[in-house]
């Protein structure tokens, strides 16, 4: 028996596949651990939902921010943006049930010592809290209310954390950090306009997981949603946003042992008939 954290899938089905197969996945056995975004913009958005809600107990995944995206323009409070490949999950036979399956997906998952979000955690955040939070904002997506959130999600203000936040603000800033947080200052103040690499970082501000002194330093995070810094394993840190969407490669990690799998999305050259 393994667990494996697999990177931002966006829609890519037929890689996800080869991932699988180049570690001998047993379903019957093994688990995966999906660092959300499993939709979007690729080409197999439907497929890769009911994949993996098809595996039951047997995958885990977090929810990412394209995929809080499907949820609010199913609930029609959003538009669909330019690129965006949702209409065939919008049209499917099985709809509601994949979108209430993912509604009910959490923000944060600790298991076996590791921390599993999409994007990352402020400074100010320790496990616990962090932890407190993704409940109280998991609770708000899961209520009959979830309409009247998804109108109030969208939005880069607040931009930081404050313990006396209230009501949707206080939410926005929790679902930013879980599903959009790249760069941030060492008070917890966040960029949203920056999605280059660390040498990209915008002056007065870290790379989230380099903040000095965070809170959650000490705890091993799994995240993704950060193409542009692609694969890297720390001690503390396993960024798995290997830019499959942009076909370059989709990764995977093993947790018991640390081992580091990936597959290329590049497109094949085309045959010469």
């Amino acid at each position: 028996m393994a667990t494996y954290a697999i990177g931002d899938l966006q829609g890519c089905f037929d890689p996800l596949q080869k991932l699988l197969r180049q570690f001998n996945f047993d379903p019957t056995k093994d688990k995966l651990w999906f660092v959300g975004d499993l939709v979007n913009r690729g080409e197999d958005s439907l497929a890769c939902l009911r994949f993996v809600k098809s595996l039951g107990e047997r995958a885990v995944t977090v929810l990412g921010n394209h995929d809080l995206h499907l949820l609010c323009v199913a609930a029609g409070v959003a538009e669909n943006y330019r690129g965006d490949t949702l209409d065939d999950i919008l049209a499917a036979p099985d709809r509601d049930e994949l979108l209430h399956w993912l509604r009910h997906r959490p923000l944060l998952h600790h298991e076996q010592g590791y921390t599993l979000v999409h994007a990352g955690l402020l400074p100010q955040w320790n496990l616990m809290q962090a932890t407190q939070l993704a409940r109280e904002a998991e609770q708000a997506l899961r209520s009959e209310n979830h309409k009247a959130f998804f109108s109030a999600m969208y939005g880069n203000s607040p931009d930081s954390w404050n313990e006396n936040l209230t009501g949707y603000d206080r939410l926005r800033v929790i679902i930013n950090s879980f599903t959009r947080l790249r760069f941030c200052s060492g008070e917890g103040e966040m960029d949203f306009d920056s999605k280059g690499g660390i040498d990209k970082t915008p002056a007065g501000f870290y790379p989230w997981f380099q903040v000095p002194d965070r809170a959650s330093e000490n705890e091993k995070i799994i995240c993704g949603h950060w193409s542009a810094l692609g694969l890297r394993v720390e001690k503390n840190l396993v960024a798995l946003d290997s830019g499959c969407l942009w076909r370059s490669a989709l990764s995977a990690f093993r947790l018991e042992d640390r081992a580091v799998f990936s597959v290329s999305c590049a497109v094949p050259p085309a045959r010469e008939d």
